[in-house]
């Protein structure tokens, strides 16, 4: 009798866990600034996005994907969380020099720097975050690595395919494909490489996950 009580208490024990991180995972995702967009088309998972200009700074790295994300975030963190300064102070009392936190986005996103290559082949990539569009490029705290790149992208157009789960190089493969399908079906044609957003930490859970594939569209 004691063991099943000992079960029960483990079990609603493990699902009050399970909650508590969900709740943690989808907080944190709600609080957090995302590139804005207009959907211009909607077909079950896939979209066609209108994005809005954007702020974004970014790495290069090399080597496989999951080392270059993670070599390409840990970059970028560095930068965001005071590895920077201020170009333009705002008081006469704040030094042009002082570092400034910056508030962390999503997603985290990454593609191949090579057009011809893929998820699968490519052994050098651009990871990227966008700024927090409170920010200009004048007001934006500098990197002091030489390393970032910060750069304004302008309005631009993309097919975009969400799912949920692990990126495994299966699941990335196989949502390309899909979108460029889809893509195709709608006689819009691509221009330049597809790109992974992952837009949660790492703690969530995979069924809670929000990732996507995204396609940039020649632009008329």
């Amino acid at each position: 009798m004691a063991s099943i009580r000992q079960q029960t208490k483990r079990f609603h024990f493990a699902r009050f866990v399970l909650l508590c991180l969900f709740a943690l995972g989808s907080s944190l995702t709600m609080a957090t600034e995302t590139p804005k967009y207009k959907i211009l088309q909607q077909d079950g998972d896939f979209e066609v996005r209108q994005y809005e200009p954007r702020i974004v700074a970014e790495v290069s790295v090399d080597g496989e994907m999951d080392t270059a994300t993670r070599e390409g975030f840990r970059i970028l963190a560095g930068y965001i969380f005071g590895d920077n300064h201020n170009a333009t102070p705002q008081q006469v009392t704040v030094s042009a020099e002082a570092p400034s936190k910056i508030a962390m986005t999503a997603p985290v996103s990454i593609e191949p720097l090579e057009a011809s290559s893929s998820f699968t082949t490519a052994r050098a990539w651009r990871v990227e975050f966008t700024m927090p569009s409170q920010y200009t490029m004048t007001t934006l705290p500098k990197p002091n690595n030489p390393a970032i790149r910060i750069r304004e992208i302008p309005s631009r157009s993309y097919t975009a395919v969400r799912y949920s789960g692990m990126n495994t190089d299966q699941r990335i493969n196989d949502e390309t494909r899909r979108l460029l399908d889809w893509t195709k079906a709608q006689n819009l044609s691509v221009s330049g490489v597809p790109e992974l957003a992952r837009y949660n930490p790492p703690w969530t859970l995979p069924i809670f996950r929000r990732n996507e594939i995204l396609l940039p569209l020649r632009q008329d």
